[in-house]
């Protein structure tokens, strides 16, 4: 397996120097420079936002999504059907600067951002094409997942009339759902049963293991602790109920079962930067914790921690165990 295969950027992309990088050295290096670009009408952080800095003579932002998605199906057509190998495509989008091209201008109801969500929509559909053109789609494992939520604010909700994270609340950096509650797809066609869901709380470290296990291997002892093997559940097969005893988000967030507990006010620095309402209601509640059944309130609209002394007891007990164990998971 060629693991020097590599093309792609060292931040995403709102973030200089700008420039590519094709297996361990600089296609071009950033000699050139560019101003800070912000878009009208909406906070300095979202629209065509990219920071000032230093630039590549060949690096064009509108040009990142769509070369990233060339390469990957580059590399795809070098396989062979006997040969296993790895794609890790790592979209810079659609993060900032919303740039969607001009055929996927206007095609959503929610913006530029909803535009360039089409636009990754179908340069997804594009690799999974090849995948499907070349034969490989029924010996290939494909995972679809994003990172962390939106950065979405209410004046965004009002003004398309669109929730970015559904049902559920807050965004970026917040603790609640909306933050970090990811879509994650899995396609494997003659393992994994079409449309099968399950209510197994997961993690990306669980990525390590699982990819492990998928080559009929397992990790060593002091690699990947908090990483656990999900292919049992992703091939509906038995195992240990429930995968993860709980999961830690951040430092000071823990999910066991139907259960979520967050030390602090949970709201992040993004989601309060535009909002002084949100801003004093974060400083209000910095010292307080919040207790969510997630299961039967996803929305986290009812704080139940002062209804349940003893769940809340037990779950910072074991927030400290596992921290004490080195089992903290950042996002």
């Amino acid at each position: 397996m060629d693991l020097t295969n590599f093309f792609g950027m060292h931040a995403s992309l709102d973030i200089p120097p700008y420039y590519y990088i094709q297996d361990n050295k600089v296609v071009q290096a950033p000699t050139d420079s560019i101003a800070a670009h912000y878009t009208e009408g909406v906070t300095p952080i979202q629209g065509e936002f990219w920071r000032a800095g230093k630039i590549a003579p060949d690096f064009k932002h509108e040009e990142v999504l769509p070369k990233f998605t060339q390469k990957s199906i580059e590399f795809l057509h070098k396989q062979k059907k006997d040969r296993p190998f790895f794609l890790y495509l790592a979209l810079a989008a659609p993060h900032t600067p919303w740039l969607p091209s001009e055929s996927f201008q206007g095609q959503s109801r929610a913006g530029m951002y909803g535009d360039f969500t089409a636009q990754v929509d179908d340069n997804v559909g594009k690799v999974l094409k090849a995948i499907d053109d070349l034969g490989l789609t029924d010996n290939t494992l494909v995972f679809f997942v994003s990172d962390n939520g939106p950065v979405w604010y209410k004046q965004d909700e009002k003004k398309y009339d669109h929730q970015s994270t559904s049902f559920l609340r807050g965004m970026k950096a917040d603790d609640f759902e909306g933050g970090h509650r990811m879509p994650f797809i899995a396609r494997w066609p003659g393992h994994i049963p079409a449309g099968k869901t399950t209510d197994e709380v997961i993690c990306f470290t669980d990525m390590l293991a699982t990819f492990a296990a998928v080559a009929g291997d397992t990790l060593p002892p002091d690699a990947g602790e908090d990483s656990y093997n999900i292919l049992p559940v992703l091939l509906d097969k038995s195992y240990p109920k429930p995968l993860r005893e709980a999961t830690v988000i951040g430092k000071d967030v823990i999910i066991k079962g139907q259960w979520k507990l967050i030390i602090g006010s949970g709201y992040g620095g993004i989601s309060t930067r535009y909002s002084p309402e949100l801003q004093a209601k974060s400083k209000r509640e910095e010292n307080s914790g919040k207790l969510f059944n997630i299961v039967n309130d996803p929305s986290e609209t009812r704080n139940l921690y002062d209804e349940y002394p003893d769940i809340v007891k037990q779950m910072k007990q074991l927030l400290q165990t596992y921290k004490q164990q080195g089992k903290s998971v950042t996002r």
